[in-house]
């Protein structure tokens, strides 16, 4: 087993957890203002899109700044998607992902990443894939408490769960 595309595997699924719980509440719940660290649930799960589109961008061999640049042009659009944009735009990215890693033959190979943030540093693939699901885990958190604060029970979405239905 591999344990970057396995939790790469885990990002999606409990990505689309959390979606399905959102469709059983009222639309509005995707909109509603909320004390976070993004304004709503929508927003929040346009960071997480737009962050997923950036990095693959970055296996595909983009430079990180220009990866950036290139996903935030999705950024104005996603926050407005109903929770069905949502769940097909996220079926069709994971589709991508997918068809990278099964083209990649080694995803311990490394790569030289240049984060704007941080510098530049020698990054394996397997090291991008644990960071896009781990993002994707930190804000499935904050879309919890958002579900929270707004009166509504989230749905599990844990790493554990996610290994007893697989």
């Amino acid at each position: 087993m591999n344990h970057a595309k396995n939790m790469y595997e885990y990002h999606i699924w409990a990505n689309k957890m959390l979606l399905e719980r959102l469709k059983e509440l009222p639309s509005n719940v995707l909109y509603e203002e909320v004390s976070s660290s993004y304004p709503n649930i929508a927003q929040t799960f346009s960071h997480i899109y737009v962050v997923d589109v950036m990095w693959l961008q970055v296996l595909k061999g983009m430079d990180m700044q220009e990866a950036l640049e290139a996903s935030m042009a999705f950024l104005e659009q996603t926050n407005l998607y109903s929770v069905d944009e949502f769940v097909k735009s996220y079926e069709e990215l994971a589709l991508q992902y997918e068809e990278w890693m099964n083209s990649q033959k080694d995803l311990e190979q490394k790569i030289n990443l240049n984060n704007p943030w941080s510098g530049a540093r020698a990054t394996s693939y397997s090291e991008i894939l644990f960071h896009v699901a781990n993002h994707g885990t930190y804000h499935r958190g904050n879309i919890t408490t958002m579900l929270r604060q707004q009166g509504y029970a989230s749905t599990m979405n844990d790493l554990s769960l996610f290994w007893y239905q697989g």
